[in-house]
C-alpha cells in the first residue's frame, strides 16, 4: 500500500478515535507512527512534539503536519493534516445539524461526563510515555521538574518556560 494512503488512514483513525484534544491523541499518534509503521524513532517523535508544542496552533494538527512531512515530504504533511482534521469536521457537521434537537437532553450531558475520565487517562498516558523517552539523565529530570513547578505553581508564562528550557539545555548540554 502506498505510504500516502497509509499516512491518511493512520491519521484519519487518530482523528476519529481521539477525544479531548491534541494531548489525548499523543498515545495514538505514537502507536501508529512508531510501533505500527516504524516511520520514526522515539527520539524523533519527541523532537517533533517539542516543535509542535512551540509552534502556534493545535498540537495535534502541528504534529500531523510535521510527522507527515518527515514521512513523505510536503504532500505527506498535507495528507496527514487533512486526515487528522477530517473526522472532527464530519462529526461537527453532523452534530451542528442535530444540536438544537438534543441540546437539552440529559443523555448528551451524561455522554460527555462519561468521556471526561477517558480524556484524563489518555493525557496522563501521553505524559508518562513522553516522560519515559524525554528523561535521558538527571539533568533532564531536574529541568522538567523545575519548569513544571514554575509553570504550575508560580504561573510562569509557558512561552518563557520554553525559552528558559532551551537556554538551560544549551548551558547544561
Amino acid at each position: 500500500m502506498n505510504t500516502l494512503v497509509k499516512l491518511f488512514i493512520s491519521f484519519f483513525k487518530i482523528g476519529a478515535f481521539s477525544f479531548g484534544g491534541g494531548y489525548a491523541m499523543l498515545p495514538l499518534i505514537k502507536e501508529e507512527i512508531i510501533e505500527v509503521h516504524g516511520w520514526l524513532t522515539n527520539s524523533e517523535f519527541i523532537d517533533i512534539l517539542a516543535v509542535s508544542e512551540m509552534t502556534p496552533g493545535p498540537i495535534a494538527i502541528n504534529s500531523a503536519t510535521f510527522l507527515g512531512y518527515k514521512v513523505s515530504g510536503v504532500l505527506g504533511s498535507v495528507v496527514a493534516t487533512v486526515a487528522v482534521v477530517l473526522p472532527s469536521f464530519i462529526v461537527m457537521s453532523i452534530i451542528i445539524h442535530f444540536l438544537n434537537k438534543f441540546k437539552n437532553s440529559p443523555y448528551s450531558d451524561w455522554f460527555f461526563k462519561g468521556i471526561r475520565p477517558i480524556v484524563l487517562g489518555l493525557i496522563a498516558s501521553a505524559a508518562v510515555s513522553v516522560a519515559m523517552d524525554a528523561f535521558i539523565d538527571i539533568k533532564s529530570v531536574f529541568i522538567s521538574m523545575a519548569l513544571f513547578y514554575l509553570v504550575t505553581f508560580k504561573k510562569l508564562n509557558p512561552i518563557f518556560a520554553i525559552i528558559l528550557a532551551g537556554i538551560t539545555g544549551v548551558i547544561l548540554y
